[in-house]
């Protein structure tokens, strides 16, 4: 682990946060042995002079970042088999804004290659109908249809219909969010109300920072806007670094924030609550809005990690946007977004673009929302993925270059994997591509085109003995490419 995670400005960070940081900076260089017992909670609190429950707080920092555990009525140890996980350096952000090349990178991972494309592992939208309950869906569109015919043939209403905007809300619930039905707006995917809520705070030539790696679809999203990107790199477990961000702040014309704060995709990252608490009161003191992506929220499985960065907004700051296509049925097409202080104009941007929604999907989906079922239905999907990560992440490392480091996020659908620095993963896709396999390479993931070396799988997909052979053979691809030799 780079010592570099550890050493950012402190920029006016908790007090506890210091003592973490020196602590961990102290495990990092060796000073704590795997294994080793750390100084007491009491004995830190009297060193520090600190209460005892912020010396507590010093310790969960470190247990969040899986460098620690505790043990009881023993302290806290030192993990003696830390999780080799790909660690981007969390360090300086650019000195200055790029703008995003004009590439589709969305059409790069839907490129078939030199012949159809077998075995997708660069997925970004779930297509194993097992993951969902087909029949539930068709049942409550069938319903809509029936009792909601009417309004195939009118207008709908600007915002949404009622019942699912109520629906929304009761589901924010979880997020920790107490939204009014009436703020929310519903839109035709999440997709689609970030960009309406960037239209409404940006101009083209515009600054965005977001989360450094980061969706591609964002990329391209951007791009399409005209806007500039300053990125901001992101730790694999704990996502978006604050003093990074505070940084780039500092010195760029940011005027929007754009992140997925709770399994950040391509990580899968969580910011922990105090730090999405943090963010919330660093972009106040800038008075620039935050975007936030909820779209994962609900494969976690309390509330509590739920909870979303626009359950601390006080003044309307946060512009919250997700959809269900992730957890209900990738076919139910409808997204939605409280955009706070800007509803008014979301609205009125969505009328000018004629993006009105099908009011019959909106009924259906609201009862699908309102079901018991819904939740039970996501520990079913949260275990189910868990699982696969869980066999994946065993066949990268039995198959792929030693010295390969792969993410461990607790849910989602995708893996991030840092492979030897000397590897090119665009030519490990292209040779993938020529066998009928696909995936996504790092450089997608960044407007400068970093992580050359890296590459995210997706299980979104089918998983069966196609995908699991697959996945080796890249592994042995990626070998072969290390060693200047053909694949076998």
């Amino acid at each position: 682990m780079n010592a570099m995670l550890f050493s950012t400005p402190a920029l006016s960070q908790p007090r506890y946060v210091q003592m973490a940081t020196r602590m961990a900076e102290l495990i990092d260089s060796g000073a704590f042995q795997p294994g080793q017992r750390l100084p007491s909670v009491r004995d830190t609190a009297a060193q520090e002079g600190v209460s005892i429950s912020t010396a507590m707080q010093a310790f969960r920092w470190l247990e969040d970042r899986g460098l620690a555990h505790a043990k009881p009525k023993a302290g806290y140890f030192v993990l003696k088999h830390r999780q080799r996980i790909a660690l981007p350096l969390v360090g300086r952000p650019p000195t200055h804004s790029v703008p995003v090349e004009q590439r589709s990178r969305t059409d790069v991972i839907r490129r078939e290659g030199h012949q159809a494309i077998q075995v997708n592992l660069g997925g970004y939208c779930p297509r194993d109908s097992q993951l969902f309950d087909e029949d539930r869906v068709r049942v409550a569109v069938a319903r809509a249809d029936r009792v909601h015919r009417r309004t195939l043939v009118e207008y709908s209403n600007e915002a949404g219909t009622q019942a699912l905007q109520n629906a929304v809300a009761q589901r924010a619930l979880h997020l920790g969010c107490s939204l009014r039905g009436e703020d929310v707006v519903i839109t035709s995917s999440c997709m689609q109300a970030i960009s309406l809520c960037l239209m409404a705070v940006t101009r083209p030539g515009d600054v965005v920072a977001l989360e450094s790696p980061t969706f591609f679809g964002f990329l391209d999203l951007l791009e399409s806007l005209n806007l500039r990107v300053v990125e901001i790199p992101s730790h694999p477990r704990t996502g978006l670094s604050l003093p990074a961000l505070q940084l780039a702040l500092d010195t760029q014309p940011i005027k929007a924030v754009l992140a997925v704060p709770t399994l950040s995709n391509p990580l899968g990252a969580i910011m922990p609550l105090a730090e999405k608490k943090a963010l919330v009161r660093l972009l106040a003191q800038y008075r620039v809005p935050l975007i936030e992506d909820v779209v994962f929220n609900d494969l976690l499985a309390s509330d509590e990690r739920r909870r979303a960065v626009k359950a601390f907004d006080q003044d309307g700051s946060v512009m919250v946007c997700g959809s269900f296509s992730k957890t209900i049925s990738p076919g139910v097409r409808l997204g939605w977004v409280e955009a706070g202080r800007w509803k008014e104009q979301v609205v009125t941007l969505k009328r000018v673009q004629g993006a009105a929604t099908n009011e019959v999907m909106e009924h259906a989906l609201a009862d699908l929302l309102t079901q018991s079922a819904y939740e039970s239905q996501m520990r079913r999907l949260s275990a189910t993925m868990k699982a696969r990560l869980q066999e994946a992440r065993r066949l990268v490392s039995a198959h792929f270059p030693k010295g390969t480091r792969v993410s461990d996020p607790p849910a989602g659908y995708t893996l991030w994997v840092e492979l030897p620095a000397a590897l090119d993963s665009m030519r490990l896709f292209e040779m993938a591509a020529a066998e009928g396999i696909t995936f996504g390479p790092g450089p997608l993931f960044s407007a400068t085109d970093r992580y050359a070396h890296c590459l995210r799988l997706s299980f979104s997909g089918a998983w069966g003995d196609a995908e699991k052979k697959a996945l080796s053979r890249l592994g042995q691809m990626a070998n072969a490419l290390l060693e200047g030799r053909p694949a076998p």
